[in-house]
C-alpha cells in the first residue's frame, strides 16, 4: 500500500475518532496544538514565572465560524496539573469538555489530553483561562473569537480590523503563592497594577487607518477588579455582548466587570495623532491606571496630555449603564432568524431559585459561600462520579436553593434541576463588594437589577421584551440582579464567582441538569479519551 493510501487512511481514522467523541463531521475542523510551559515574562517591568501557551503570553487567538469543530490538544510541560477553561463556550450537550474540576480530571505533568468541542449555535467574542488554583493569575488565558456564517447576515458593515483586547488586574507575586494565601486564610493583596494584553503603560499599539472603522473585542480577564475601558477622543458604539448583538448604543466609557466580554465599533475619526486606550479599575481603595496606544498610520505625534479621567465612582453610573444594553431585537444571532423571534419574557417560569453570596469564617478561616454553602471539590470530578454511579462523591440537593440564616458550613453543592425547566434565578448580593456570576453551558437574560432585597413584587421592574443575553452578570453591592434561563443542555454546570479569591474559597457550585434520555440528541456519551482520575480510576470510558 503506497504512502499516500495511507496518509489518507489515517485521516479518515481520525475524522472518524473525532465524530464518534461528538463532533460533527457536517462542519468544518479547526485543529491546535498547543504546549504549555513556564516562562519569564515582564509585564510590570518585574520578571516574574508565567505560564506560557506555545511560548506565548497571552495564548494564542482562537478564531472559529459557528458551528466549527474545534480540537485542541493541550501538552502540559508545567511542574503541576492543569485544565483549561472556555469562558462562554457552551459546549451544547458536551459538559465533557468545559474544563473544570468538577467536569474534568487534570493534566498531569507530562501528559495532554485532547479537546473536542463544537462552537454549536455560537457567535461572538469570549476567552479561555487555567481553571486549577490561582493559575488564573500567571497567565495562560487567550482570546477566543466565533465568527458569523457567511450568509448570515450581521447588524453592521465589516469593520477594516478586528482587535481583541485581553484586560485585567495583574499580581507581582507567584500564583502559588498567592494561593498559599488564601489557604492559611488570608486575603489577596491589592493588584499591583493592570494589563492590557499582557503589557503595561503604553506597552501596546493599535494601528488604525484615518477615517476607518475598527472593532474592538474587551475582555477583563483578572482575577478580583472590575474595570473601566475608553479610548481618548473617541466614540464607542456597543454593537455585542458575550454573543448577543446589542442596540448600537454609543459610550465614552464602558464598565467591564470580571469575566464579561464586550465588542465595540470605533471609527477612526480625530486628528491623526497617537491617543491613549486606557483600562482603570472601578470600586476599589485606590485607582489603578494603565494604557495603551491607538496609533494613526499617519501620525507624527505620539500620545499626549493627561490620561482621560474615568466616569465618576458611584454604583448608580455603572447601574444606569447596564440597564441602557439592550438585545436588538431585528439582527440575527448564529441563525439567519432576528434574535427577537425569542420571546423569553412570554415563558413562565417553573420555579424561582435564590442564590445569596456571602463571606463566613469556617474552622477559623476566611470562605466564601452561596446560601452558606462553601464548595469544596470532591477528590472526583462530579461528572465523573455522576456518569459511574460512584456513592459518596455528592448528593444531589446539597446545594439550597434559598438563602439560609445559619452560619456557613463546608460542601461539595450539587443543584439538582431537570433538562427543559425554564428557571428565574435572584443573585442577592448583601455584601459592600459588586459581585460577578458566570454559568457554564449557558446563556441567560437578564431580566433586572437594583438595589435592596429582591421580592416578587421585583419583577413589576423587569424587562420582558429586549434585555440582553449573556453568560456573566455582575450584582451591585447591597443589590439583586435577576436572571431567566432554560435548562436546554444537560450535563454538570459551574455557577460561580468570577473574583477568583471567592471562587477558590467556595463561592461556586455545581447544577446537574438532568434527563432521564439516553439520546445522543440530548447529551454526548463520555469520550473515549476522557482522563479518569479518583475514584474513577481504573474504570472503562467507552469503545469506539
Amino acid at each position: 500500500m503506497g504512502d499516500c493510501t495511507c496518509r489518507v487512511l489515517r485521516s479518515l481514522i481520525l475524522c472518524l475518532l473525532f465524530l464518534l467523541q461528538g463532533a460533527n463531521g457536517d462542519n468544518p475542523y479547526r485543529f491546535f496544538t498547543w504546549k504549555v510551559t513556564y516562562g519569564d515574562i515582564y509585564p510590570l517591568g518585574v520578571k516574574q514565572k508565567g505560564i506560557l501557551i506555545n511560548g506565548q503570553f497571552p495564548g494564542p487567538h482562537i478564531d472559529a465560524i459557528t458551528n466549527d469543530n474545534v480540537i485542541i490538544s493541550v501538552y502540559n510541560y508545567l511542574k503541576e496539573p492543569f485544565l483549561i477553561s472556555w469562558n462562554g463556550i457552551q459546549q451544547r450537550r458536551n459538559s465533557w469538555q468545559d474544563g473544570v474540576y468538577g467536569t474534568n480530571c487534570p493534566i498531569l505533568p507530562g501528559r495532554n489530553f485532547t479537546y473536542v468541542m463544537q462552537v454549536k449555535d455560537q457567535i461572538g467574542s469570549y476567552f479561555y483561562f487555567p481553571s486549577i488554583g490561582l493559575q488564573k493569575a500567571a497567565g495562560g488565558f487567550g482570546s477566543i473569537r466565533i465568527w458569523s456564517r457567511p450568509l448570515i447576515p450581521v447588524p453592521f458593515p465589516p469593520p477594516a480590523g478586528d482587535f481583541m483586547v485581553l484586560a485585567g488586574d495583574w499580581f507581582k507575586i507567584d500564583h502559588n503563592r498567592l494561593r498559599l494565601l488564601l489557604d492559611v486564610g488570608h486575603n489577596l493583596p491589592f493588584p499591583d497594577g493592570l494589563l492590557i494584553n499582557g503589557r503595561g503603560w503604553n506597552g501596546y499599539t493599535f494601528t488604525v487607518d484615518p477615517g476607518k472603522t475598527y472593532r474592538f473585542r474587551i475582555s477583563n480577564v483578572g482575577i478580583t477588579t472590575s474595570i473601566n475601558f475608553r479610548i481618548q477622543g473617541h466614540k464607542m458604539k456597543l454593537v455585542e455582548v458575550e454573543g448577543s448583538h446589542t442596540l448600537q448604543n454609543t459610550y465614552d466609557a464602558l464598565d467591564i466587570h470580571l469575566g464579561q466580554s464586550y465588542s465595540v465599533l470605533v471609527t477612526a475619526d480625530q486628528q491623526p495623532q497617537d491617543y491613549y486606550v486606557v483600562v482603570s479599575s472601578r470600586f476599589t481603595p485606590r485607582v489603578l491606571t494603565t494604557t495603551a496606544v491607538l496609533h494613526y498610520s499617519n501620525s507624527r505625534q505620539g500620545v499626549s496630555g493627561p490620561v482621560p479621567a474615568g466616569p465618576p465612582n458611584h454604583i448608580a453610573w455603572s447601574l444606569s449603564q447596564a440597564r441602557s444594553i439592550r438585545w436588538n431585537l431585528t439582527a440575527s444571532g448564529p441563525r439567519p432568524n432576528p434574535q427577537g423571534s425569542y420571546h423569553y419574557g412570554m415563558i413562565k417560569t417553573s420555579r424561582t431559585i435564590m442564590l445569596a453570596n456571602s463571606a463566613p469564617i469556617i474552622n477559623g478561616k476566611q470562605r466564601y459561600a452561596v446560601n452558606g454553602a462553601s464548595f469544596v471539590p470532591a477528590d472526583t470530578p462530579l461528572k465523573l462520579a455522576d456518569h459511574f454511579n460512584i456513592a459518596g462523591v455528592f448528593n444531589l440537593g446539597s446545594m439550597p436553593t434559598s438563602p439560609n440564616s445559619g452560619s456557613g458550613y463546608l460542601q461539595t453543592s450539587v443543584m439538582s434541576t431537570n433538562f427543559r425547566e425554564y428557571v428565574e434565578i435572584v443573585f442577592q448580593n448583601w455584601e459592600d463588594t459588586v459581585q460577578s456570576w458566570h454559568i457554564d453551558g449557558y446563556s441567560f437574560f437578564v431580566m433586572g437589577m437594583d438595589g435592596g432585597q429582591w421580592t416578587p413584587a421585583s419583577r413589576s421592574r423587569y424587562n420582558l421584551r429586549d434585555t440582553v443575553a449573556r453568560c456573566t452578570t455582575q450584582v451591585f453591592p447591597k443589590s439583586w440582579t435577576a436572571i431567566y434561563m432554560a435548562l436546554d443542555n444537560v450535563g454538570m454546570w459551574n455557577i460561580r464567582s468570577e473574583d477568583w479569591a471567592r471562587q477558590y474559597l467556595g463561592q461556586q457550585f455545581y447544577m446537574r441538569v438532568y434527563t432521564n434520555s439516553n439520546s445522543y440528541r440530548d447529551e454526548l456519551p463520555i469520550p473515549k479519551n476522557a482522563l479518569l482520575c479518583g475514584r474513577a480510576r481504573g474504570r472503562r470510558t467507552r469503545p469506539l
